[in-house]
């Protein structure tokens, strides 16, 4: 059994169009190419052929993994999250005490984790060191370039 994954709307939301996708166009797209590269004959020497089998095989593993997602995944209402926390979904603004730097990330599962829109894993190692903490604590975490110091300026939704 897979973890359970908890996701905003917006997440879950494309994560079902991804996987309506692969199953409709994607899966006809496959397809197309393998009819073509059959009718190019002796399918024993036709690398064409091998190509697009193996291209189906990728595909469908792809649609057996969002599937599988998709049947441990939870919506999670935000509007009964406690915001005095860090917790999944929790927008939270930070400072590194040794720069001065602030951040803003929110926190989301690892299938919607995207750095350039700030949305960071909740497995991550920042991530996991900031869950359950409040506003004005500071806490140190281990990230690959050692321990750093952090401290907690605002927790939103």
């Amino acid at each position: 059994m897979a973890d359970v994954a908890y996701f905003t709307k917006e997440g879950l939301e494309k994560l079902k169009e991804e996987l309506h996708y692969l199953k409709t166009e994607g899966r006809r797209k496959i397809s197309a190419a393998i009819a073509e590269a059959r009718d190019k004959g002796d399918l024993s020497e036709n690398a064409e052929y091998d190509a697009a089998k193996e291209a189906q095989g990728h595909h469908e593993t792809k649609v057996a993994q969002l599937s599988n997602i998709l049947a441990s995944a939870r919506l999670i209402d935000e509007s009964k999250l406690d915001t005095s926390k860090v917790l999944a979904l929790s927008i939270v603004k930070i400072k590194n005490v040794k720069n001065g730097a602030t951040m803003t990330y929110q926190l989301v599962s690892e299938n919607e984790a995207d750095m350039k829109t700030g949305k960071i894993s909740v497995k991550s190692p920042i991530a996991k060191g900031l869950l359950g903490k409040s506003v004005g604590e500071v806490i140190a975490i281990d990230v690959p370039a050692g321990k750093m110091e952090f401290e907690v300026l605002e927790i939103s939704r």
